[in-house]
């Protein structure tokens, strides 16, 4: 079966403090960590990669990345796509509020490939290395037959997502007895992880908890746009009556938020497919040596080979 790997690569980076932070080498080679998602999905099995990104950072996003990985998929036999994430990309009817300069957030980012993607398909951030697992894991989820409204979600725990240098935005699950099911998602800012644990605004959190990271698997029927695409742009519509009319210049469209409220109101059902793998990613600046060095490590103990994709 075709499965599709998109990549949300348009975030604006603020907190990076300058730059295109999805750009920046970490490996040996100059890859950077978009290229080690690429390598462990196409090592489990995804033949399509689409790449979400803003008009602004084609010509640096082709020049550091899109070509290279065009010529390894094509040697692979794995189709390559680019989709735009636009401010003017908006339901029919409404209209961008004066002063909005930021994008829409992660669902707008998937909606922008409603075009392309005609086959279960798993969402990624550019700017996060999630492990071999969990790659795995979802890929074999999705070539299972589901219903239409089956999600599923690689279930990080929190302490394993953690940045050293300041708060970050995870969202947390509450997950039923066994730890199968998500029952709730909440979007939750500025998580600092402490001496024993981690809390947000002073209050502590089960540093235990399953997050999500925006790592989500959606199924379609062969030939098919996903179901959830439809619910992607309805519930579009709804948040910009809603939200928008609230906060116009800094409301966001996110996944979290949007499968949270799905599941409230039993209209899906999300998955947890746990992983053990200690993610990281380049959150701010700082981040980065500690994302160089840990890639060092990976390939120091054969996870990955110095030339990244010369074992596929």
């Amino acid at each position: 079966m075709n499965t599709t790997l998109l990549i949300m690569a348009a975030g604006i980076g603020s907190r990076f403090g300058g730059g295109i932070k999805q750009l920046e080498p970490v490996g040996l080679d100059g890859e950077i960590i978009m290229d080690y998602s690429i390598h462990d999905a196409i090592a489990a099995g995804f033949n399509k990669i689409v790449f979400v990104i803003r008009r602004d950072i084609e010509a640096d996003f082709r020049e550091r990345i899109g070509g290279r990985v065009e010529a390894v998929c094509r040697r692979l036999g794995v189709e390559t796509s680019y989709v735009f994430q636009d401010l003017a990309s908006i339901p029919e009817g409404c209209s961008v509020p004066e002063g909005r300069k930021k994008p829409w957030g992660t669902g707008q980012a998937v909606l922008a490939a409603k075009d392309v993607i005609r086959e279960p398909f798993m969402v990624i951030n550019a700017d996060d290395y999630y492990g071999k697992e969990a790659f795995r894991q979802l890929h074999d989820w999705l070539i299972l037959d589901h219903a239409d409204s089956a999600v599923a979600m690689a279930g990080f725990i929190l302490k394993n997502t953690l940045s050293e240098n300041g708060g970050v935005t995870r969202g947390i699950c509450k997950v039923s007895e066994g730890h199968t099911h998500v029952i709730d998602v909440v979007e939750t800012h500025d998580i600092i992880k402490t001496a024993d644990g981690a809390e947000t605004d002073g209050r502590k959190l089960d540093p235990e908890s399953y997050v999500s990271m925006n790592m989500w698997g959606f199924p379609a029927r062969e030939g098919c746009a996903p179901a959830f695409m439809a619910v992607l742009e309805k519930e579009f519509r709804t948040f910009f009556e809603n939200d928008v009319e609230k906060n116009p210049l800094k409301a966001e469209y996110l996944l979290p938020t949007l499968i949270g409220g799905q599941l409230r109101q039993g209209r899906c059902s999300v998955k947890v497919l746990k992983t053990k793998d200690k993610w990281f990613g380049v959150t701010y600046k700082e981040d980065k040596a500690g994302v160089v060095e840990s890639f060092k490590e990976l390939i120091a103990k054969g996870v990955y080979r110095e030339e990244l994709y010369s074992d596929l």
